[in-house]
């Protein structure tokens, strides 16, 4: 109910903001900018043309221009920073926290980048190397270094005082971190033990030393796995001598997570990973028209499978009415394989030591479902056109689903090897396998038992 609440109003919002500008009531549109969550703003950036988008960031106030960059995709992101300079980057971007600042600074060029950092003082320069010296897609890379470290000989009252002359904690803190004076980790106090404790408690006998160490070269797919897994809201990340370096939060990993499936939605349809809804035409266009063309090579490889048994067709009219029915199924049966392999990858289900036994299964059950639908539409076709037809469009069907089977567990096994998004095999190689082994098997079987 709350999510459909906050839906209806950022339809509400969003529609407000467009009559306004249609209007050029920019003073209240500005007015309204400024009033919602950057985040928001960035929202409505990404579901408006360019023409209006480009006013909506005019009308952000400069000093909300760093949130609301780092919240934007990273195609629209990278126009606006491509127009801002260096040093107005610089003080939009120094509130920022790291790793967001880190992604920000990694989109620029090269030249842009170094004269950036050099308009930064000592202190945001120094942790933003420190970031982008691990990889994007890592622990390191998404890590945060505000981290509360506490000694665990020390009092709770201590903390305490000295908490309260911090006057802040960093976001989404849940736990303090307690480091030794080399700053080992280890381990965590969680906020609600030191405010429940008494003061003359001592911090090493409420320590957590069982709290999740996460690997600085961690990748981020395995760390969001574990955030879900365990219920987490921030964790430690740790060098291999165990240092502390930082820490990961839970809106980090939403990030990742919304990433993960924005990506594989995108492409399994063949389209780029950060392609814009209201992208210019042409950059849309030029695209897209490569998986396209693609996918136009594995059609004519279809239809060539088809020109071979080109007097098979001739001869036989009934082929070219049942001629699409084995490869639908393939492709169908293939689908249900992909999706449900693709799922257990991502959820970090799937892993080396159960390839056979799932290759095992699905080839078990292709084989089961074969079976049955292929005893079934024998059956029709023999009593609709003649025993031999259902006998050979039968044994076809059979076929090509144990080849859809093994095709939709082995392909996604395949690309994840080779280090290619495992969705790409949910559209272009799946369907070219099972239309083409549907074809081939359909028609040389008829070939050889008709002709």
């Amino acid at each position: 109910m709350a999510e459909a609440i906050a839906q209806e109003s950022m339809q509400s919002t969003l529609a407000r903001l467009n009559a306004a500008l249609q209007r050029g009531m920019y003073v209240h549109v500005r007015r309204l900018l400024n009033e919602i969550p950057a985040a928001d703003v960035a929202h409505l950036m990404a579901s408006t043309p360019p023409r209006t988008r480009d006013l909506i960031w005019k009308l952000v106030d400069s000093a909300r221009e760093g949130d609301v960059l780092q919240h934007l995709d990273e195609d629209i992101r990278a126009i606006f920073l491509g127009r801002m300079a260096p040093q107005e980057l610089a003080e939009a971007t120094r509130s920022l926290d790291t790793d967001d600042l880190a992604d920000i600074l990694g989109d620029l060029p090269d030249d842009v980048y170094r004269e950036v950092l050099r308009s930064m003082d000592e202190q945001n320069r120094a942790r933003v190397l420190k970031a982008l010296s691990y990889p994007e897609d890592t622990a390191g890379g998404l890590m945060n270094t505000d981290t509360v470290t506490v000694r665990p000989d020390v009092s709770v009252e201590v903390v305490l005082r000295y908490l309260r002359l911090r006057a802040d904690l960093p976001d989404a803190t849940d736990a303090l971190f307690v480091v030794d004076t080399d700053d080992q980790f280890i381990g965590t106090v969680s906020l609600s033990d030191l405010v429940t404790s008494q003061p003359e408690e001592l911090i090493e006998d409420l320590i957590d030393e069982e709290a999740l160490r996460i690997p600085v070269d961690m990748h981020d797919t395995d760390v969001a796995q574990l955030f879900e897994r365990r219920d987490l809201l921030s964790a430690a990340v740790i060098d291999d001598d165990g240092k502390l370096l930082g820490r990961i939060t839970i809106d980090d990993v939403v990030d990742v997570i919304r990433e993960e499936a924005d990506s594989s939605l995108k492409n399994m349809a063949g389209l780029g990973e950060h392609e814009d809804t209201f992208g210019p035409v042409v950059k849309s266009a030029r695209r897209r028209v490569v998986w396209l063309g693609i996918n136009l090579l594995t059609a004519l490889l279809a239809a060539t499978v088809n020109n071979a048994f080109e007097g098979t067709l001739e001869h036989l009219a009934t082929v070219a009415v049942l001629l699409t029915v084995v490869p639908s199924m393939g492709g169908a049966a293939g689908n249900q394989a992909v999706t449900l392999t693709i799922r257990g990858i991502a959820l970090g289900h799937i892993e080396r030591s159960n390839y056979r036994w799932l290759i095992g299964k699905e080839l078990a059950i292709g084989a089961l479902i074969g079976l049955t639908l292929s005893v079934a539409l024998g059956l029709i076709v023999s009593l609709w056109k003649t025993t031999t037809m259902g006998l050979v469009i039968g044994s076809a069907l059979f076929i090509t689903l144990l080849i859809a089977s093994l095709a939709g567990v082995g392909i996604p096994l395949l690309l994840r090897k080779l280090g290619f998004d495992p969705a790409l095999s949910g559209n272009l190689l799946l369907t070219s396998v099972t239309d083409v082994m549907g074809l081939l098997t359909f028609l040389g079987l008829t070939t050889l038992i008709l002709l």
